[in-house]
């Protein structure tokens, strides 16, 4: 997404430096200084798109989003070079998302099961879990069932559509590897759908 006429006014950085000039810039700056506020704006839907798809709410993306764009202040000195700005930007978008979500799931596991809020959550859960897989399989619930860092990866192949190559910068590890992974999650998410339509269609005749 490229800057407007009027942003780039507003940031004094002029709209045609590139992520990773604006980036250069940006690791010699204090706090609020031009060329990382032009790269928030640059990024900001796209980072809270991300965060959107790997936190699973409104709330939770915006909060996510808040803490990326803190992280990308504090780390601005990092960015070596050796992918694509956007690309190492995925890369703490999605560790942050993670460990928001590690700890959101900590913090659920700990809770006393006394509440009644958890206790109707659920009862409702189970209530719903034939509901939950209709006749085009909800992906949303599928997904939900993976371990995080796989759901993750899924996400940036399928519904962000990077390829192998910045899936590895991503995730720090090799494109071969990534193309293997994903493989294995297409696998194990056929034979989900397939026990949870078994499930439904089950309960159905019941």
């Amino acid at each position: 997404m490229r800057l407007n006429a009027d942003a780039a006014t507003l940031s004094g950085m002029p709209v045609e430096l590139t992520d990773e000039q604006l980036s250069a810039q940006a690791a010699r700056e204090g706090s609020d200084g031009a060329a990382f506020t032009a790269l928030m704006e640059r990024f900001r839907e796209r980072v809270w798109r991300v965060c959107w798809r790997l936190m699973g709410s409104v709330q939770d993306a915006e909060d996510a989003a808040q803490e990326v764009f803190v992280r990308l202040f504090f780390e601005r000195g990092k960015f070596a070079g050796r992918s694509s700005y956007s690309t190492w930007l995925h890369a703490v978008a999605i560790r942050t998302c993670l460990m928001l979500r590690r700890s959101r799931s900590r913090r659920m596991r700990h809770e006393e099961p006394g509440s009644g809020e958890r206790i109707d959550s659920q009862a409702d859960s189970k209530a719903s879990a034939t509901a939950a897989v209709d006749a085009t399989h909800d992906i949303a619930k599928l997904l939900e069932g993976l371990d995080e860092e796989d759901r993750a990866l899924v996400l940036m192949r399928f519904a962000e559509n990077h390829d192998y190559e910045q899936l590895a910068e991503m995730f720090g590890t090799t494109a071969g590897a990534c193309r293997m992974r994903i493989s294995r999650i297409r696998e194990k998410l056929s034979a989900a759908a397939r026990r949870m339509s078994g499930e439904t269609e089950e309960n159905q005749r019941n």
